[in-house]
């Protein structure tokens, strides 16, 4: 496996200013926006649309601090 370009992953890790993480807030918060307003109280769409829009944000995290070789 050959390492990534210079550039693709900070060398430090630092995930918050990847357009990709910026982009994933905006679709983590506006999931859960609508979510909340046009799905009935309760209904089990909501949690699983916003688990899913979480699952984004996380992987990005995770992922960065696998390139940076922090493990957890």
């Amino acid at each position: 496996m050959h390492p990534p370009e210079d550039g693709f992953l900070p060398a430090h890790g630092n995930y918050a200013p990847l357009l990709s993480f910026q982009k994933a807030e905006i679709i983590y918060d506006i999931t859960f926006r609508f979510a909340h307003k046009f799905l009935a109280k309760g209904d089990r769409t909501i949690d699983q649309m916003i688990q899913s829009a979480r699952s984004g944000k996380k992987n990005i995290l995770e992922g960065s601090r696998v390139g940076n070789g922090v493990n957890s």
